[in-house]
């Protein structure tokens, strides 16, 4: 799996290397600079920057003092293309095989071990950007992944990426950034709660279904669920009451994420879809009333997603 066009590169010694790399993973330090050899290439994964490194056996540490210095505030995965590795954060520690993958949150110190015969691909995520392609603010810090279908298919698809010789063209790099970040959502999405029955979580997997099927109605609500799956409004109620929710904000929930999936889209394509159309498309017949749920879900307006930005 080693790209062979890393290995054509210039071997770099620890501050040709730190600079290198410093753009996509931030600031690092290492136990050993003057016996340090590494490489570093960086790379464009459908629009979103990446880097191929491998360096010798080291201990390599971002340290409070390097978060305070670069101030970089976001997440990278890291893909272990060769050899094994360990991360640690937060008092986490993630052994790396080839072909696993490990999300690693840049604005905490973290630790990286390896013994000299690895290398990686990194895939810088900016906070906002991840929020925005996920249609939700991933939890905690470091997350190993391996062995799902999800993480399979996206380090595949990175891989091939990076030994693709011939250009994405913009129009399909768009669709392969969704596909991207399509995938790590299916990675990062919070576990879902315990239940508390095998038959009310039947229950409950039902009436999500029926939720995520039937959102767009904008006369859709608690009523209409409780008739379609028979049991009583209060019932209903209850078993979003023991997961921590009510069944309004859990529908309100589902239109809005596929809202800001819609508008990202929208970005992504450049397609003349308007903003009113999408919030119809989603269950909601007053754009104010949509606007006004939309900013107190994400934090700011339509538009502002819209144009990838977030408010000063």
């Amino acid at each position: 799996m080693r790209s062979a066009d890393l290995l054509q590169t210039p071997e770099l010694n620890y501050e040709q290397w730190r600079d290198l790399l410093r753009p996509i993973c931030g600031l690092h330090t290492i136990d050993n600079p003057e016996a340090f050899a590494g490489r570093v290439r960086p790379r464009d994964i459908f629009g979103l920057n990446a880097s191929e490194i491998r360096n010798n056996k080291c201990r390599c540490e971002r340290t409070q003092r390097d978060i305070r210095l670069d101030g970089l505030d976001h997440c990278f995965a890291v893909f272990q293309v060769a050899g094994r590795s360990t991360i640690i954060q937060d008092d986490q520690a993630v052994a790396l095989g080839v072909g696993d993958v490990a999300f690693v949150n840049c604005a905490r110190p973290v630790t990286y071990l390896n013994d000299g015969h690895e290398q990686w691909i990194t895939l810088q995520l900016p906070r906002q950007r991840l929020i925005r392609g996920v249609g939700f603010e991933p939890r905690g810090g470091l997350t190993g992944c391996s062995g799902t279908p999800a993480s399979r298919l996206l380090f595949q698809l990175v891989l091939d990426a990076v030994n693709e010789e011939v250009s994405t063209p913009t129009s399909a790099g768009n669709y392969m950034q969704l596909a991207v970040f399509d995938l790590l959502g299916a990675l990062l999405a919070p576990e879902d709660p315990a239940p508390r029955s095998l038959h009310s979580d039947r229950l409950f997997r039902r009436i999500c279904f029926v939720v995520k099927d039937r959102f767009a109605d904008p006369d859709f609500g608690p009523s209409k669920i409780a008739a379609e799956v028979g049991i009583s409004l209060r019932y209903l109620q209850k078993l979003f009451t023991n997961r921590g929710c009510s069944c309004s904000g859990f529908i309100q929930s589902v239109r809005l994420d596929q809202a800001a999936r819609s508008i990202n889209r929208r970005a992504s394509m450049k397609s003349g879809q308007s903003l009113s159309e999408i919030a119809y498309a989603c269950g909601y017949r007053d754009y104010n009333n949509f606007a006004r749920a939309f900013r107190q879900r994400f934090g700011h307006a339509p538009s502002v997603h819209l144009q990838g930005t977030t408010p000063t």
